[in-house]
């Protein structure tokens, strides 16, 4: 399959295989993007210790709540599944700071 977007089929034109070979095409791309995020946050958390900054910042919490409801709105997805999801990567990022001190 075509990794051009424009190139793609529709969901109701694919086979059963084709399906899941989409799924596990996104699922990678999903893993790829949690490690990217991971990575970043791993350099804040250097750049925080460094500057003796502490490991949670609420405002900061909300304001990634806020925006992971806003995309889930624009992209037709369940918030709360959203946002459970976003919590879950926070915490595991607050684990991993405090472990690095």
């Amino acid at each position: 399959m075509a990794d051009d977007d424009s190139q793609r089929r529709r969901p109701d034109d694919m086979s059963l295989a084709e399906l899941r070979e989409e799924i596990e095409s996104i699922d990678r791309e999903i893993v790829e993007l949690i490690a990217r995020r991971t990575y970043v946050a791993e350099t804040v958390a250097q750049v925080k210790a460094e500057r003796e900054m502490p490991t949670t910042d609420e405002k900061q919490e909300e304001q990634v709540m806020e925006r992971a409801g806003e995309n889930a709105e624009r992209f037709d997805v369940d918030a709360n599944l959203v946002k459970a999801i976003f919590r879950l990567l926070i915490e595991l990022n607050k684990v991993e700071q405090r472990e690095t001190r």
